[in-house]
């Protein structure tokens, strides 16, 4: 049977795995090796050539890492995806391929703050500016803030930390009138809650240390792309260009990126440039242990949600919460949206706000039990953490304000702990926070 014709949950127990062409083996074997042997002198010229598929050096490419690749593309029903050492390096790699020798991104400020950091200060020194859309609720406010020299339309599908939705469809058109690709941050949302290609996207990004990992052990990120997007439309010109690692052998002519990998040209270009000689590479060993996790994906995320949606229940009727900001949540102004995008619900990382003093909030923080405190999300465990002080605090003031961020936040990501035990722990911190500061 064909990827295609299987489910969700097949594809990611088997998507990219044949055990005939590994010996065999039930489990996907970790290919721990630096570099191949290219068997003769003649298989070596065609490797190097790319006239014959095969493996020349882990850097690039590795068996392990490649089904991984083949797996995550195979849920997102994508033609491409390249595996990376990390959830930045996999937003860095996929915006300089995007404006390559210069160019802009607009954007949201609802992103992780490293995103946004980066974004912000890095990116213009390597001739990548960033545009940033004030009222990003308001799909048009993008259309109108595309300029000649816009390269890319960046979101995150349930934005960090606030889990808010944009109207995903609506942005994407915008961006495919104007000739330029919806570049979306799947992190929050994973392949089993969103299907980011059927909704307009043109490349997908993940983190896969959080939910797809999903046991905090592995950093690792991933692009996808889906061979639907024109990169011949002028707008790309370093897509089009002649290169001579590319040329045919018999006659030596040079082709470019969309002639040798039409179906994938964008993964392929990020793999052969900024992987081959930025060297980000994504280890076997780790690859495997993203494959791990993947295998059990479903399961942990639905339970996850479930548990979400018990927390946010509760710390809505809690008279120490100023607001919950979660789709889910009463009165939240995302919920229609959420519903469209996001039947099978909006993830299980969201925040509050904490109504009490900074002293009592940083008491309230150290009397969690079962909360692990410190900087991830998509974990197995239930983590807090006070983004404005630490995932966002990169962002001055003003940054934290145009992202939706107040002093109160506090961020959220629900594990598969039972959910009563939770709201229990939860309970007897604020207990502390605040009968410790009257006392």
């Amino acid at each position: 049977m064909t990827d295609k014709k299987l489910g969700f949950d097949t594809l990611k127990v088997r998507a990219g795995y044949d055990s005939r062409e590994h010996n065999y083996a039930v489990a996907v074997p970790i290919y721990q090796t630096a570099s191949y042997d290219l068997g003769s002198v003649e298989r070596g010229e065609k490797l190097f050539g790319m006239e014959e598929a095969g493996y020349l050096y882990t850097r690039i490419g590795n068996p392990t890492v490649a089904v991984l690749e083949q797996r995550l593309a195979a849920l997102d029903k994508g033609t491409g995806a390249v595996a990376v050492a990390s959830g930045m390096a996999a937003v860095t790699y996929a915006l300089l391929n995007l404006a390559e020798g210069g160019g802009r991104i607009l954007t949201t400020p609802r992103l992780y703050g490293g995103t946004f950091d980066a974004l912000q200060h890095l990116y213009p020194k390597f001739g990548v500016h960033v545009d940033f859309v004030e009222n990003s609720d308001d799909p048009e406010a993008f259309r109108r803030s595309i300029g000649p020299d816009t390269k890319a339309i960046l979101i995150e599908s349930i934005s960090n930390p606030n889990s808010t939705v944009l109207d995903i469809e609506a942005i994407a058109e915008a961006a495919h009138d104007n000739g330029i690709p919806l570049v979306i941050d799947n992190t929050f949302g994973t392949p089993y809650l969103f299907d980011s290609f059927a909704n307009g996207a043109d490349i997908v990004i993940y983190s896969a240390t959080k939910a797809i990992g999903g046991h905090g052990t592995t950093l690792g990120g991933v692009i996808l792309e889906n061979g639907k997007f024109d990169w011949a439309n002028g707008k790309f010109p370093h897509f089009e260009e002649p290169q001579y690692l590319l040329r045919e052998a018999e006659n030596g002519r040079e082709r470019s990126i969309l002639e040798v990998f039409p179906e994938a040209p964008f993964t392929a270009r990020v793999r052969l440039s900024y992987l081959a000689y930025f060297g980000a590479s994504l280890g076997p060993f780790d690859a495997f242990l993203l494959l791990q996790g993947t295998e059990t994906l479903s399961e942990r995320i639905s339970k996850q949600v479930a548990n979400a949606l018990r927390i946010v229940d509760y710390l809505q009727q809690h008279d120490r919460v100023s607001w919950v900001s979660h789709p889910a949540a009463e009165g939240s102004p995302y919920k229609a949206l959420a519903d469209k995008y996001f039947p099978k619900g909006a993830g299980s990382i969201f925040t509050f706000g904490f109504k009490g003093s900074e002293e009592q909030s940083r008491t309230f923080l150290n009397a969690v039990e079962l909360f692990s405190y410190h900087a991830n999300v998509g974990d197995a465990r239930s983590l807090i953490i006070n983004s404005p002080k630490t995932t966002h605090g990169e962002l001055n003031p003003e940054e934290q304000a145009a992202a939706g961020i107040t002093p109160e936040t506090i961020r959220l990501s629900i594990g598969l702990e039972d959910a009563e035990d939770l709201i229990q722990d939860l309970e007897q911190a604020f207990a502390k926070a605040f009968v410790e500061t009257l006392v």
